[in-house]
Parts: structure tokens; sequence; C-alpha cells
């Protein structure tokens, strides 16, 4: 066993997921906290560690009645929470604390007690360069398209393909109670709904929810102490690129280097090949980030995701299950998507999953945030190495 490896002992999402709209932003996190802590036995005052974003880990640490000694509030978007693990497990190895609580909830659509994201100050980067030209003003929806509209003239990406991800993920979630969308969806019935911002149609973007998660870490040498099956960090990596509105600012949204960086800082830690990942998490906005992904962390050579997808691989039955708990497409996405993609990974390696995948021993997960300017990635196992 590797010195001082780190195990998630504890997980567990808000009781609720959807639309909650007299539950604010710190109720949502300590629904999510409380539930992780009981799934592991343990009680607040056994916590020293807790990470949380967008919100003040004192607020938090305050509501729970926590008194830790190591504290970590990285905020650099939706996949902070992934980052935060990635901080835990060095703070967990270098002794700084014992037991780790890291905690997500939000309001994104209820949109109750904030914090959220709000507009650049005027000496950003963003409003010096970006918002004079109409890049940030457009949204998310629209600051995505344009790199895709490229991808699709330089690879040859059809509508078709985008569609097959919204189709893939849809199967992953149907039936499933806690999914936002249940029912089955057709390609023809992704290109015939609604356009959002080309090639982006109404099913090709992501949930608005409210909601969140939270998992319990300690050191592995810990994990026969608590009741539940242990899930073991085998590599994490992080990597930046640009600042908050960095797709337009990233040296090739095409071939993303930062994405790359993260991806292999986490194979070369755990020691292991991308052909022995049997389930992957991409956080999914839009129905290109599984494409990007796939690429991006060196699963595939670039331009040869979109067909994968479209013959099938990555649909329940293929030979890399991507995305089983619907995505933010069709499962949820409270606006920062990283703690519930963990929390799926959690479940396939724990057994517990909706759609549980069979034989299911590595799950890598990746996400981005600060509009793909910031990446991390997380390899979990259910085998201590």
């Amino acid at each position: 066993m590797r010195s001082r490896q780190v195990a998630v002992v504890g997980a567990a999402e808000t009781r609720e997921l959807g639309v909650m709209p007299g539950v604010s932003n710190l109720q949502l996190n300590a629904d999510a906290a409380i539930a992780a802590v009981a799934d592991c036995g343990l009680k607040p005052s056994d916590i020293d560690g807790l990470a949380c974003g967008y919100l003040n880990p004192a607020d938090l640490a305050h509501y729970l009645g926590l008194y830790p000694t190591w504290i970590d509030g990285t905020s650099v978007g939706g996949c902070s929470w992934m980052l935060m693990v990635r901080h835990a497990v060095a703070a967990l190895q270098s002794g700084l604390c014992k037991t780790v609580l890291v905690v997500h909830g939000e309001s994104g659509r209820s949109r109750v007690a904030g914090p959220f994201y709000h507009h650049a100050e005027a000496d950003s980067l963003a409003a010096q360069f970006d918002n004079p030209y109409g890049w940030t003003g457009i949204g998310a929806v629209g600051m995505f398209t344009l790199p895709v509209v490229r991808y699709m003239k330089e690879f040859g990406l059809t509508e078709e393909d985008l569609a097959n991800v919204v189709v893939a993920q849809r199967e992953w979630a149907l039936g499933n109670p806690r999914a936002g969308r249940q029912e089955g969806i057709s390609v023809d019935e992704v290109l015939s709904s609604p356009m959002v911002a080309y090639p982006f149609r109404k099913p090709m973007c992501c949930l608005v929810s409210d909601g969140g998660g939270a998992m319990v870490l300690t050191l592995a040498e810990r994990a026969k102490d608590f009741p539940t099956r242990p899930v073991y960090v085998l590599g994490t990596g992080e990597a930046v690129e640009s600042h908050v509105c960095g797709i337009a600012s990233v040296r090739d949204p095409l071939r993303p280097e930062f994405v790359r960086v993260s991806a292999d800082l986490a194979f070369t830690e755990a020691g292991i090949a991308r052909e022995e990942v049997d389930h992957l998490m991409i956080y999914d906005a839009f129905a290109h980030n599984p494409i990007y992904g796939l690429e991006g962390m060196g699963f595939l050579n670039y331009g040869e995701a979109g067909p994968f997808i479209s013959e099938g691989n990555t649909h329940p039955g293929g030979r890399l299950p991507v995305n089983t708990n619907g995505g933010g497409l069709s499962y949820a996405h409270t606006g920062s998507y990283g703690m519930l993609a963990m929390q799926e990974s959690l479940r396939q390696l724990r057994g517990e999953a909706f759609r549980q995948v069979p034989d299911v021993h590595i799950s890598a997960c990746h996400g981005w945030g600060g509009f793909f300017s910031v990446c991390s990635t997380i390899i979990f196992g259910n085998e201590c190495p």
C-alpha cells in the first residue's frame, strides 16, 4: 500500500435534487454534510478538516458546530470541489488534519440566499479584455458554441454526434427517480428541439438544479473503522491555463493542453493506464464536454470522440461507460457539477449506483471550471493498492 493512502469513507447527496425554493445555499451545504457524516457513522465533533465553495468555510463550520484546524475555500468554478479533494489528500498525508469533510450545496435554480458569481469587477481581466467585445455578456451557452463550431469544421463533428451524447446519457438516467430527465429521447427528437445557440439545442444544455453533495476523507489505515466500503483516491491532478472567462484565451481550445496536464498528473500518480479505467465521469455542462474530455484526457485521439459516442461505446452496455447517472444533461446540474460527478464515481465503486456497471474497480472523474480555464482529474478505486 502506498504510504499514507487516502480513502473516502462517507458520501451522500442532498435528500432532494431539482427544485427546492425554500432551501438556501447554506442549508443545502448542511443537508449534504450531515448526510455524509452520518453515512460513515461519525459525529460533527469528529471532523477537523472542512472544504466548501461559494461559501465561507467559517460560516459553514459555525452552522454545523465544527471546529476545524484545516479549511479550504477554493472557488474556481464547477470543478472546485475536485480540487478540494486533491488539497484534502495533501492535508491528510501531511498530518494537518485527520478527517476532512468536502461539501457542496448550491441553490442553482431557485437562487435562494447566495453567494453566487457576481459581475466582474471593473479592473478585472474579464472586464477589461472580454466584456467590451460582448464575450461574457452572451452567457455560458454562447461562450462555448464558438469553439465547438470551429471543432465541427476542423474534425467533421456533426449535429447528430452532439445529439448522440444526449441520447447516451438519457439512457443512463432512464427511470432514475433522482434524475431530472427520466424519459428516453431519440436523435431526431434532440435535433427537432428548440435551438438555444447554434449548434446547441435545448437537450444539449445542462439542467439547472438545486442540490449538492458531500464526502468524508481520511487515511486509508483508518478505513476499517467505518461501516462503509472505502473508496481510495488513487491519483489526482489539476491545471489552469487562463483567467475565469478562459475559453477565449486558452492556447488551443480544440486541443486543451491544461486538460491533458491534469489527466497525466492523475494517471501518473495512480500508476495506471487509460485502458485500466472501468468507468468515466466527465463534467458535462453542454453536450460537447464528454467529447472534449475523452480526447483531452487521452482516451482517444482528437477528432475521434464524436463517432466513438455515436457508435454506442459510452451507452449502457458499451465498452467505456460514461456519465452513468445521466450527467449534467439528464441527472442534475446545480451550476457546479464536480461534486455530483464524483458522487456517481463513488456509487459505482461502492456498488450502489442506480444503473450499476458490473466489475467497476477504477473510475476516473474529470471536471472543469471558470468557463474552461481550469480543470481537475480524480482517479478513484475500490481496491487499496
